[in-house]
């Protein structure tokens, strides 16, 4: 081991160095109990409750209370709050608060979850973590300071940037991929410090630990037994836990006899792992997934060889202690070595083997991916929405705990989809069941509110100029909500069952439409219609569906009648000459061409330059014989060859129109196939000059059911020259520069990356973007090419695959939607970020019956709101009324729990929380890039007056001036001051000057 302390600072670190002397020749290992719970994965959250999970917190408890040199961490929040509500007792609860309070039990991360960091967007990995966090600080005064994110596969720089702003001093990772882990540990580089952002640079970076090749399992081979070691409670049993109390494989109990061997075995590990670090202390994780259940044998066999060995430490040179992190980092931080630093490049995609990319998971399971934003989108309205409608009308009749419940009931199952095997599609079918009935349920209650704010009367000014007008079938009520805070401008599109119809807005005005046959139905018809709307407001338009002919000259001429143009089906075979019957299709931005010899896409032309564009779907088959090769499953992408096309002929229609000119293509699998495996819609929008829906060609995607082991890319393939360079998003924060790798094996597969809000590929004068609303697998494979994974449907024969449910026979039709921009690289750089917060959060469409009672009288007048506007580089992240009871004063909050323990306090609704990010990195847009002064009391005028402002660390427990971090020495000898706010509480003017790359956070109040 190194022997690296030294007799600086010796006052300061009196009792610190007399401890050193003592153990300066040995190795001390940190033994850090901790349980790696799953909130879902192979069973459902209830299943593991009930198997291992409520047993795991109460024998710790019961365990940690009997011996005082006992030490736990608890990770994830979901399973803690279930079982501290439902099933801890009197006796439980004051035991945690006490055992809080000697360190002996410590919350790491304190997120809902363990979240994903390849495919969660930044905003739900925030709300998971304010959702954990703003618990454990009101019920305990508690405040997480380390990361412990040793599942999630692969390693995102956003995660190290977001958990430095909640305040955290150290953060851990493990699954990085094995050739650079292996790197690592042999040069000693396994602990850095991370500066995840290239705009915040050190203001936000944080000291890392990477886990070594044993992860965070304690390793189980014993060379004296055929049964795992360290394990004396065995594996978790299901459905139900054995009455006996005897679980299969407990290891062999720690006794005369097997003491010595125990000991040697933990030694030489221990001796082992020390050779990979600086210094002489080792993390010694005890636990694996689901153990702990029986903390009782657990702790009774490690107690023994824990003091065997320190009897004998001057034997073994080894001194072993139960630890939380916080005794290994405060340690490790107080030998005050300079560390390397990491800039914000992350650890995706993540390997395990020369055949195991683990970048299938990008693409797993689209439906979940797509619910889960779809239901923080809703969750995203709702709260601002409430939060409007709560100040404004404080005693209005929607009753605002019931309201509360509506949106809590949202957050935790957003936060809980989050998961490392949640998100990822990786769990087995029954688990996806399970989020997707969390989902849908917080949905419906989030609709219910919704639906309450907009119907009940707010004031009842009735209204009797409602247009009336006697020839019409009927009459629908349509209310828009723009959630984000600008001023929009854009086309929402509804299903009707008439084939001509009016809409009129709240003034009576005619409104630009466009209506047309669905592709779906022939009894079907598609509305579309134009709506401006300014921040955080919301309008009501009114449908009418005319009886007779309508003339027009009347509000009917507003709306535009389209076509539906067919065009032949063409077979691929049959392709000879191309690019010679070109189809111009137009709008203000842009020029597309469609080749009538293929029904294919052939070129775009912008306002300067023609890009060659073709654009179709291919498959890659998937080996799903474990003894013919490498295989593809839930995690794990491995292409046995290129990717084919998946079509043998194409069919077009073009519907030309004034809102938007539609272009459907559909693809055949076989010449002869009377309906279509693949169709891709793309909606050019017309009228939208100046503004920002121009630039935006809407694609939506119709892919499946697939043949089993088939893996559909869309693939568009362009005349740049990006020489394979691709750039993707980390959660939709940051953007990434992947430029393409060669690999022995598997070159595919790991030049994939994770793809959360953006991709694009440019060369000097053009840039292709495409936008998501949910995750997908991206790759630049050959030069000017872009390829999105749209659907994966697999099966294998592994047994370990078979045993768990976790093939991944998905039979499912996906409809994932794409916004492609085409421009040069200045021009795009200052749009996309906004046009992807555009497609994630599309102005929320309520269809409402009129009410009866105001049948007579015409429907109850919304008051038109006052718009809510920041500037285009800043994004109003959240509006909500977190409901929290805590004092924001740390130490009145302290003296309160103090008093009460568990009393319930009254739940605070006048506590506003409130994020704003700039959306820029330093130096990325001449004019947008800059730090953005914004006067908090003016924006949000629109709402109410705002008396009060004070700053808070990302997730809302530390007010900002109280936060102080550790601070890490590094090798980096000048430290540049970047441009970084300074740190103040309270804002008695309300200016904020917000730079690039910030999230600030707030709690505000409103007169």
């Amino acid at each position: 081991p190194n022997v690296y302390f030294v007799t600086q600072n010796l006052g300061r670190r009196k009792l610190f160095w007399t401890l050193a002397n003592l153990l300066s020749i040995l190795i001390q290992a940190f033994v850090i109990p901790h349980s790696h719970m799953d909130v879902g994965w192979v069973y459902t959250v209830q299943e593991s409750m009930h198997a291992y999970a409520s047993n795991v917190y109460s024998s710790v408890v019961e365990e940690l209370s009997r011996v005082k040199s006992r030490k736990f961490i608890a990770v994830e929040q979901e399973f803690f709050r279930l079982w501290w509500v439902n099933v801890a007792t009197d006796w439980h609860k004051k035991q945690v608060r006490q055992l809080l309070k000697e360190g002996r039990l410590e919350f790491i991360i304190g997120g809902q979850v363990m979240h994903d960091e390849a495919v969660t967007d930044v905003d739900d990995a925030i709300l998971q973590l304010t959702e954990g966090h703003g618990f454990l600080y009101e019920t305990f005064g508690v405040r997480p300071r380390f990361g412990w994110h040793v599942d999630p596969f692969g390693a995102s720089a956003t995660t190290p940037v977001l958990f430095a702003l909640a305040g955290f001093d150290a953060h851990l990772i493990s699954r990085i991929d094995y050739d650079l882990k292996d790197d690592m540990q042999k040069n000693k580089k396994l602990q850095f410090v991370w500066r995840g952002s290239p705009s915040l640079k050190e203001k936000q970076e944080i000291f890392t630990h990477t886990m070594d090749q044993f992860s965070y399992c304690t390793p189980s081979y014993l060379p004296f037994s055929n049964r795992s070691g360290f394990y004396w409670n065995g594996v978790a049993l299901f459905p139900d836990p054995p009455k006996d109390g005897i679980y299969p494989n407990m290891s062999l109990p720690v006794t005369k006899e097997t003491v010595e061997l125990y000991a040697q075995t933990m030694v030489d590990n221990i001796k082992q792992r020390a050779q990979w670090f600086r210094t002489s202390h080792v993390l010694w994780p005890w636990g694996c997934d689901k153990q702990f259940f029986n903390a009782s044998v657990q702790f009774m066999n490690m107690d023994v060889l824990m003091n065997y060995i320190n009897t004998h430490s001057d034997k073994y040179g080894v001194a072993v202690q139960y630890a939380t992190l916080q005794d290994y980092f405060q340690t490790v931080h107080q030998t005050n070595l300079s560390w390397d630093v990491r800039g914000n490049q992350d650890f995706l995609p993540y390997s395990t083997e020369p055949f195991q990319a683990w970048t299938g998971f990008y693409g797993s399971r689209n439906v979940l991916k797509g619910v889960a934003r779809r239901a923080s989108s809703l969750l995203y309205a709702a709260e601002s929405l409430f939060t409007r409608y709560r100040i404004s009308y404080p005693d209005g009749p929607v009753q605002r705990e019931w309201a509360l419940d509506k949106l809590k009931a949202l957050r935790w199952a957003v936060s809980e989809v989050q998961h490392h095997d949640g998100i990822t599609g990786t769990e087995s079918p029954k688990v996806a069941d399970m989020y997707m009935e969390h989902l849908m349920q917080g949905m419906m209650g989030a609709e219910e509110l919704l639906a309450a704010i907009f119907l009940l009367p707010q004031t009842l000014e009735l209204s009797n100029d409602i247009h009336h007008t006697p020839q019409t079938r009927s009459t629908t009520h349509i209310i828009v909500y723009n959630p984000l805070a600008w001023n929009i401008s854009t086309y929402i599109n509804i299903s009707v069952a008439y084939a001509m119809a009016v809409v009129l807005d709240d003034d009576g005005k005619a409104v630009p439409a466009q209506i047309q046959q669905s592709m779906e139905s022939s009894t079907v018809y598609d509305l579309f219609f134009v709506v401006e709307l300014g921040g955080l407001q919301y309008r009501k338009y009114i449908v009418q569906f005319p009886q007779s002919h309508c003339d027009t000259g009347s509000a009917c001429g507003a709306t535009h009648v389209a076509r539906v143009v067919t065009f032949k089906k063409k077979n691929v075979s049959q392709w000879k000459r191309t690019g010679r019957k070109l189809l111009p299709v137009l709008n203000e931005c842009y020029k597309l061409m469609f080749d009538q010899e293929t029904n294919l896409l052939h070129s775009i032309t912008d306002r300067q330059m023609r890009v060659r564009v073709q654009q179709d779907f291919w498959e890659y088959e998937a080996n799903g014989d474990v003894h013919s090769g490498p295989i593809s499953d839930n995690y794990i992408f491995t292409a046995s060859g290129s990717a084919i096309p998946a079509y043998k002929s194409v069919a077009m229609e073009i519907v030309p129109g004034k809102v938007v000119s539609e272009i459907r293509q559909y693809f055949y699998r076989e010449e002869e196939d009377k309906n279509h495996t693949y169709s891709v819609v793309t909606r050019v929008p017309v009228g939208f000059e100046g503004r920002l829906a121009c630039f935006r060609l809407e694609q939506s995607y119709k892919v499946g059911p697939l043949e089993i082991n088939r893996e559909t890319v869309f693939r568009t393939r362009t005349s740049l020259k990006n020489n394979r360079t691709l750039f993707t998003d980390n959660n939709g924060y940051q953007m990434m520069k992947r430029t393409y790798k060669t690999f022995v094996n598997n070159t595919i597969a790991r030049n994939y990356y994770p793809m959360v809000r953006a991709a694009y590929i440019q060369d000097d004068s053009s840039r292709v973007v495409f936008l998501g609303e949910r995750a997908h697998g991206v790759a630049s494979l050959s030069q000017g090419q872009l390829e999105v994974m749209l659907h994966r449907r697999l099966w294998n024969n592994q047994e370990w695959n078979l045993g768990y449910n976790l093939t991944l026979n998905d039979s499912s039709v996906v409809r994932p939607v794409l916004w492609m921009m085409l421009g040069s690289p200045s021009a795009l750089s200052s749009i996309y970020q906004q046009e992807a917060l555009e497609l994630q959060h599309r102005p929320v469409v309520m269809p409402i019956d009129q009410p009866r009672e105001f049948a007579d009288t015409g429907i109850a007048r919304l008051v038109i709101t006052k718009p809510v506007v920041v500037p285009q580089n800043l994004h109003m992240q959240t509006l909500s009324i977190p409901g929290w009871n805590y004092s924001p004063d740390h130490t009145q909050h302290l003296h309160s729990l103090n008093l009460g323990g568990e009393r319930k306090s009254e739940i605070d609704f006048d506590r506003i929380l409130l994020r704003i990010t700039h959306l820029y990195e330093g130096g990325e847009d001449p004019v947008l890039s800059q730090p953005t002064v914004i006067n908090l009391k003016e924006v949000m005028r629109g709402i109410g007056e705002l008396t009060r402002v004070q700053e808070r660390s990302l997730t809302g427990t530390w007010n900002i001036s109280d936060l102080q971090r550790w601070s890490w020495k590094t090798n980096e000898s000048v430290r540049k001051e970047g441009e970084i706010s300074p740190l103040i509480g309270n804002y008695n003017d309300f200016n904020v000057t917000i730079y690039p790359k910030e999230i600030r956070t707030f709690f505000i109040y409103f007169k």
